[in-house]
């Protein structure tokens, strides 16, 4: 594999990167409903015959109706995002497991890697002055390694370690031969589960002899702002950052407004970039967003302020639309300067030492 980002040397990269915001896109999925598809769209030709029900497996989509996936990454490019996540946050064996589509795992994240590479090429050709680039997605899975699923045996676990480190294995190889520049190990909700990610990509970083950054990007859950394996924000970032990331950061679970005391712990303590992409408010008592995209840059906008974060973009709920009120608030803003490294030995259980 190339030693640097498709488009662009590593070096060029991160000059933007230490220049000025850099901004992801918004919600993949929000978008997908826009396009009530049926189940039709998520069979196509090919799935036509399979047994199991397919409509919601979104990432199914990527082969089976590209055209509706390139256009949501280029509708997010042409208001001015850097980079395209890929839809492929629920494309590995274990999740995948769901719809009796484990062979395919490794080219749903090839397919997706390849349609937002068609997208970002597209648009680094329209704006040679900003290329674009493509994040490879990869997500927690709908299993925990760390917690029980049942309260009355707490020592069971559904998945292993190693059962996570071959899963993400396996996705991040199509990512990469899809075309992504980088890779995300986003809402993370289990720190062990992370772990396994990081481990996996590293590992074959060193295999392949890959350049590509690793971002990572943790979801606090609830209002006790720990994630659901209970770590701080702080102590989840000590866990994860012996991982040479490009950033740390959050997305997912909240809005701008409650996630902004999280990113100001994170803000305080890491020497890495930091990541932010907020739901569009919370989720009304239908399951929906309503969160205008004004009132979403005005909650985001202290982030900025305050030099919280260095890449930004939204989560559930979020359209070019509000990424655009976004990217037009924070081009007035630099980016969060980094501090130097700490000199301190670093520890974390739940809680940072």
């Amino acid at each position: 594999m190339s030693q640097s980002l498709y488009n662009t040397p590593l070096e060029s990269f991160y000059e933007t990167l230490n220049r000025r915001i850099m901004f992801l896109d918004g919600a993949m999925g929000t978008m997908i409903q826009r396009h009530s598809l049926e189940e039709d769209d998520f069979r196509g030709d090919r799935f036509r015959e399979h047994p199991s029900p397919l409509k919601g497996n979104n990432d199914l989509l990527s082969i089976t109706r590209p055209d509706v996936i390139e256009s949501i990454h280029s509708a997010y490019f042409e208001i001015g995002c850097d980079f395209a996540t890929t839809n492929s946050f629920n494309a590995n064996v274990i999740a995948q497991a769901d719809y009796g589509l484990e062979p395919i795992v490794r080219e749903l994240n090839r397919e997706a890697a390849a349609c937002a590479r068609r997208a970002a090429d597209a648009w680094t050709q329209k704006t040679p002055d900003q290329p674009r680039y493509v994040v490879g997605a990869l997500g927690p899975t709908n299993r925990t390694a760390s917690l029980s699923p049942d309260v009355n045996d707490p020592g069971l676990r559904l998945v292993s370690f190693d059962q996570l480190k071959e899963a993400y294995q396996e996705a991040a190889l199509g990512l990469v031969e899809g075309g992504a520049d980088l890779l995300m190990i986003e809402t993370v909700f289990d720190t062990l589960n992370a772990k396994a990610a990081l481990y996996a990509v590293n590992e074959l970083k060193e295999q392949h002899g890959w350049a590509i950054p690793v971002m990572v990007s943790g979801t606090i859950t609830d209002a006790s702002g720990r994630t659901l394996s209970g770590q701080t924000p702080w102590a989840f970032a000590v866990s994860m950052l012996h991982g040479d990331l490009l950033s740390i950061g959050l997305n997912c679970a909240l809005g701008a407004k409650d996630m902004a005391p999280h990113l100001k712990e994170l803000a305080q303590h890491v020497n890495v970039r930091i990541s932010a992409h907020p739901n569009a408010g919370l989720p009304n008592e239908f399951g929906q967003y309503d969160q205008t995209p004004e009132a979403m840059a005005a909650e985001v906008e202290p982030f900025c302020t305050h030099d919280y974060v260095n890449i930004l973009g939204g989560c559930c709920g979020t359209t070019p639309d509000h990424i655009k009120a976004i990217i037009d608030m924070a081009k007035a803003y630099q980016p969060r300067p980094l501090p130097s490294k700490t000199q301190r030995s670093l520890e974390s259980s739940h809680e940072d030492r």
